[in-house]
């Protein structure tokens, strides 16, 4: 069995009131996904492609977040679409930069509530020792210091360690991570994902990472799904997938320039590209 599965999927999000073009009609949003088909199987997977071109819907249409107009999706052979919310969450887990948080309780008591009340029943060993994950969780991810602050009085690098944290305290069945490194210092980003890459074959849970640092990708990804403008797909070994051809074909710029964009911001990328159109 796969563990993902589109089957004649098409979506497209809702117009906005008011979003209006220069000649004062309704912005119609063109279709994300139509009539898409594909199978995913389970691995420690980085989701990667220019911005638009579809990551964090394939990420939502997949976790159940967000419903197809026409299609299905199932994970692990459920739709997960259907599900009521504490089953969904149970077999698929979703972060991503800036969620944002009510509560006022501190960072240890949330953590525990997670860990107590998801799959895991604050019983599991941890995958480097046979110490309790909990502890294990913490450290990895470098929340010690933090733990007597409220969600609200942390920094963003902060606030997205915790929330990889979670992911794994939680023990879905999978998991699915739009942009989760964003704002973390670069030696946490690498720590947090060779830790996320064991803990995935050890535990064998299917992780679904959308992150830009292609080089990140290069250095953990088990498989790389690699969606291109048109949403055609790319699926292998990043040794297989991030070729230099195929980059450039998906990203419109030259593979010496992508292997830099860690140092670039999508800003910065986005002038490139329409200098570039413009030559």
């Amino acid at each position: 069995m796969n563990c993902l599965d589109f089957t004649n999927v098409s979506f497209t999000y809702p117009a906005v009131e008011g979003d209006l073009d220069a000649q004062g009609k309704q912005i119609v949003p063109s279709p994300v996904f139509e009539s898409f088909t594909g199978s995913i199987p389970a691995a420690f997977t980085s989701v990667i492609g220019p911005n638009g071109c579809g990551k964090s819907t394939l990420l939502m249409l997949a976790a159940g977040r967000l419903v197809p107009q026409t299609g299905k999706v199932t994970l692990f052979g459920q739709d997960v679409a259907a599900l009521d919310e504490e089953k969904k969450n149970l077999l698929a887990s979703v972060i991503y930069q800036n969620m944002e948080f009510e509560s006022e309780d501190e960072t240890q008591k949330l953590l525990e509530f997670v860990y107590k009340n998801g799959a895991l029943k604050a019983n599991a060993k941890g995958i480097k020792s046979s110490g309790d994950l909990f502890s294990e969780a913490t450290d990895v991810f470098e929340l010690d210091g933090i733990m007597g602050r409220k969600l609200t009085e942390l920094s963003k690098g902060e606030t997205q360690r915790v929330l990889l944290a979670f992911s794994i305290l939680y023990g879905s069945a999978a998991v699915f991570m739009d942009e989760p490194m964003f704002a973390m210092e670069d030696r946490q980003k690498n720590a947090a994902l060779e830790y996320l890459r064991q803990y995935s074959d050890q535990t064998k849970t299917a992780m679904f990472i959308s992150m830009h640092e292609l080089d990140l990708s290069r250095r953990y990804a088990e498989k790389v799904l690699l969606i291109h403008p048109n949403k055609n797909m790319d699926y292998g070994t990043p040794e297989e997938v991030m070729t230099d051809a195929d980059l450039e074909k998906a990203y419109g710029f030259p593979a010496s320039m992508l292997k830099h964009n860690e140092d670039m911001t999508r800003e910065q990328l986005k002038q490139v590209s329409e200098a570039i159109k413009s030559l």
